[in-house]
């Protein structure tokens, strides 16, 4: 079995650690990202839901940007939240502050009970501009 060609970005924060999870896998050209939250860190949760929301895409940024990408590459989104009736619209505004131009990726959001101790997650699949 080939090992995973692991991304890792400076400064992870303990979630990776605690919950033994890799930030992000490169293969065939695309990197998956794992769910990244508006953790600080110590993988404590960002408490204001746009602060929250802002520090999970500055966390997914930076694994992007580890990998040699941006979030013009992603080409797939998926968006957890809890309590989405309350909290989408809030988070979705915030969310434009990075999302960037159209062509806009695919986006599928999910409304979910628990998020442990996190109200927003998102997950990405970007293709790799430099493939190895």
């Amino acid at each position: 079995m080939t090992p995973r060609d692991v991304v890792t970005p400076p400064g992870r924060h303990a979630l990776y650690d605690l919950h033994r999870y890799s930030p992000a896998i490169r293969v065939n050209g695309l990197l998956f990202v794992s769910g990244q939250v508006g953790s600080r860190a110590d993988g404590s949760p960002e408490p204001q839901l746009e602060e929250q929301v802002r520090l999970a895409f500055r966390n997914l940024n930076d694994i992007l940007a580890a990998a040699g990408c941006s979030f013009s590459d992603v080409i797939d989104v998926t968006v957890f939240m809890v309590d989405p009736e309350q909290h989408f619209e809030r988070a979705w505004a915030v969310a434009a502050e990075y999302w960037g131009e159209a062509p806009y990726p695919t986006a599928t959001a999910v409304g979910v009970t628990w998020l442990s101790g996190f109200q927003f997650e998102i997950k990405v699949v970007a293709r790799l501009p430099n493939p190895a």
